[in-house]
């Protein structure tokens, strides 16, 4: 079993900044894939961010250049740094890792609004 727990979300103006951070206990490892999903309101689960365990890294393409994922394997902690927020960033973020089976946080709210 592997637990995550999220934290750094908020409410910021538009044009702000966020981290969010993400610890990971339990069964988890650095052979894990983990990353960041978000839902808003009425719309289906997204991915936005994920870095593979040799730190290779994706981005949807609407965080492109604003968003940036990173890990440290030693604390077993994934970061989300979110640059230039935009009222269409908010939404309930979670915490994912897998390898095989794949775990969620509880997620954190993140409200961009001025």
């Amino acid at each position: 079993q592997v637990q995550l727990v999220e934290s750094g979300g908020g409410l910021v103006q538009p044009g702000g900044s966020l981290r969010l951070s993400c610890a990971a206990s339990g069964s988890i490892s650095s052979s894990y894939v983990m990353g960041w999903y978000r839902q808003a309101s009425g719309k289906q689960r997204e991915l936005v961010a994920r870095v593979s365990s040799g730190g290779i890294t994706n981005y949807a393409d609407s965080v492109k250049g604003r968003f940036t994922i990173s890990r440290d394997n030693a604390k077993n902690t994934v970061y989300l740094q979110m640059n230039s927020l935009k009222p269409e960033d908010t939404a309930v973020y979670y915490c994912w890792a897998q390898r095989i089976v794949a775990y969620w946080g509880q997620g954190t709210q993140v409200t961009v609004s001025s």
